[in-house]
């Protein structure tokens, strides 16, 4: 198997920089840094998920309407959640 370096296979290496640079080439619309606003979104998405889990549907809303603004603010197709409501 070809490899880059001991620790990644070539495959995973070339996935990694193709999810790097797609995330390089989108844009934020709001105060932060692309970079900023995935990590925020990688969150939003966990705390949902959480959420979720505990059945805290006050909170599945917080974080639903969190995600939808930050997928919109990156330009990305936006989530719906029609169980809480929100299109």
């Amino acid at each position: 198997m070809l490899t880059t370096d001991a620790k990644y296979p070539l495959g995973i290496y070339l996935s990694m920089t193709a999810i790097m640079s797609v995330r390089e080439t989108v844009v934020s619309k709001g105060n932060f840094t692309p970079g900023q606003s995935w990590g925020a979104l990688r969150k939003a998405w966990k705390g949902y998920r959480i959420a979720k889990v505990q059945g805290d549907n006050a909170k599945m809303s917080e974080y639903a309407t969190k995600i939808r603004k930050l997928q919109g603010e990156l330009g990305i197709s936006v989530a719906s959640f029609p169980h809480l409501g929100i299109n």
